[in-house]
């Protein structure tokens, strides 16, 4: 299932999530003039849990320090495809979120379950060294939140059947639902090659589950 729109309408002009669009789009943009040290580049402001759990005698890039890597991870990608499935979700379902919760509030709230999510992933492999990067973790608790406070909103979504491509409208529940069932399903698989890199699912699944719960309380005092 690939989300389109949702049938959502905002009061709010959506500044911090495109802000956040435009800023992972411009980071991607340097990454790609990167060329010989984009290796480097990535290694030096990507999360390496090696490095967060243990520590590091490796110089840098540049002097920065380790821990902040859990942020600007987030604002990194490994491709346009990755990218692009990120800013998707980011747009559809991040302007209602940030309506929400108001614009400071969003960005607070967008950071904090990003370091959530980089944190589940390091856990299940503390001593990965390959680089984290993504905002897919962060884009977790945003649908998480959105599967909570919005269950029934209509999202017209594109099915590819084999051959066939249908686009429906069906409730968020569903398409945010089988989204995280296939995260998990992912994540448990994904259990037996950690070791060798790929798709950080359970930070996905860190992301949504932190979502959910501290949604509500990020909302305490905003008026609806």
């Amino acid at each position: 299932m690939i989300p389109l729109k949702d049938n959502n309408p905002t009061r709010t002009f959506p500044f911090i999530t495109i802000a956040l669009i435009v800023i992972n789009c411009i980071l991607f943009i340097i990454e790609l003039t990167q060329g010989k040290y984009l290796i480097t580049f990535i290694e030096s402001f990507g999360c390496i849990p090696y490095e967060i759990t243990i520590g590091t005698d490796v110089e840098p890039f540049i002097f920065f320090p380790v821990r902040l890597t859990i942020i600007t991870s987030m604002f990194l990608h490994g491709g346009w495809m990755h990218l692009v499935g990120n800013m998707l979700y980011l747009w559809i379902f991040g302007n209602n979120i940030e309506d929400r919760l108001g614009h400071f509030r969003f960005i607070i709230f967008y950071l904090f379950i990003g370091v959530i999510a980089s944190l589940t992933q390091i856990m299940v492999n503390p001593f990965s060294t390959i680089p984290q990067i993504g905002a897919s973790g962060a884009v977790s608790g945003i649908l998480g939140a959105y599967i909570l406070l919005f269950p029934k909103t209509k999202v017209l979504t594109l099915i590819p059947l084999f051959y066939i491509i249908r686009i429906i409208s069906l409730p968020a529940f569903v398409v945010l639902g089988f989204w995280i069932v296939l995260q998990i399903i992912n994540g448990f698989v994904s259990l037996s090659y950690t070791a060798q890199g790929g798709v950080a699912f359970f930070a996905h699944i860190g992301g949504f589950i932190a979502g959910l719960l501290f949604i509500k309380p990020f909302l305490i005092g905003r008026r609806r």
